[in-house]
């Protein structure tokens, strides 16, 4: 797997540097039947670090997230959260760990503050540290003012908050999150990580975060690339983003579809992506002049014209895409 030494931190500068390890895996194999769902994991999330995992369905997101929880044992591997080794000492690991599942169950009759009280209850508070504590945390997730309104009656965005209050009901210090914005609008998705960039800063908690969207990836202190159960490559987003450093041109025109046919057949594209109304193309090393200047004559044949040509900086979706088409 290719690493990336650590540098500048992308979109969370604030946050101070890692100061230890708080979750680490070490060859983590599973299986299920002859598929390898998780084949080899190594990785390292430091405390204070937000570490994102991107990848396809079925790259083994999910299956690696329930791992490191506890819910499933590995064929093969060690893996340590918060100091205890999972899942040998899974109980004792889960009392430090948060974890947000894709399908989050709330019990729909209760209210908000009667589900955190049966989650803390779970986690064995006291009945007098669970109130404090869930008052506290619905304040922070801004759901303070709906305590005692039923869960069923909650928007999906608010049933995400109520999932991360849950979560954070004991005080962890690692959080698993899994896809924990998918199916929610973007107004919503961006509170939801003011929240987790906020909790980061003020507990120190370690976060390591699944996600199919490369705003949220670019947030990430570090992100790694799952495919086909393996970590293909990790690194903070703006050195995996220098990867296609002067390789990717913006094309506009019409027709959009026609234009990426043409930019297709050219020998030096790699491949043509469309993002709304323009192009990405990817060019082979040192052909990006060419390719732009080849571009610009496709209007000389009268079907297609061509608005705009410019090189621009990679994005996470031209990197990922890349890998995509790279044998893992």
């Amino acid at each position: 797997m290719e690493r990336i030494p650590v540098g500048h931190i992308n979109k969370v500068e604030e946050i101070q540097p890692p100061l230890k390890i708080a979750i680490e895996a070490a060859g983590v194999v599973k299986a299920f039947g002859r598929t390898r769902a998780v084949d080899g994991l190594t990785l390292r999330v430091s405390e204070g670090e937000i570490y994102g995992l991107v990848g396809p369905d079925g790259a083994g997101k999910t299956t690696a997230m329930r791992l490191l929880c506890g819910a499933l044992a590995p064929d093969a591997g060690r893996m340590t959260v918060a100091g205890w080794e999972v899942p040998r000492r899974a109980e004792q690991a889960r009392a430090h760990i948060g974890y947000l599942p894709q399908r989050f169950s709330l019990y729909e009759e209760l209210t908000v503050l009667e589900n955190l009280r049966f989650f803390a209850e779970v986690r064995s508070l006291s009945g007098k540290d669970w109130l404090p504590r869930s008052r506290e945390i619905l304040e922070f997730v801004g759901l303070a003012e709906y305590a005692g309104r039923r869960a069923g009656q909650l928007s999906g965005g608010m049933k995400q908050k109520l999932g991360l209050a849950a979560a954070l009901v004991h005080r962890p210090a690692v959080l698993l999150l899994d896809e924990p914005t998918t199916g929610v609008d973007p107004v919503t998705r961006q509170s939801f990580w003011q929240l987790i960039i906020g909790l980061v800063s003020e507990e120190r908690l370690s976060v390591l975060v699944s996600t199919p969207y490369m705003d949220e990836a670019g947030r990430c202190n570090r992100v790694g690339f799952m495919q086909a159960g393996r970590l293909v490559v990790e690194g903070p987003p703006g050195r995996l983003r220098a990867m296609l450093a002067g390789r990717i041109l913006e094309v506009v025109g019409k027709p959009l579809f026609a234009l990426r046919e043409a930019a297709r057949a050219d020998p030096d594209v790699e491949d043509a992506q469309m993002f709304g109304d323009r192009l990405h193309l990817r060019t082979r090393a040192g052909a990006l002049a060419a390719v732009g200047e080849r571009i610009r004559a496709a209007t000389a044949n009268g079907r297609i014209t061509v608005e705009r040509v410019r090189p621009i900086d990679a994005g996470l979706e031209d990197v990922f895409i890349s890998l995509l088409e790279a044998k893992p």
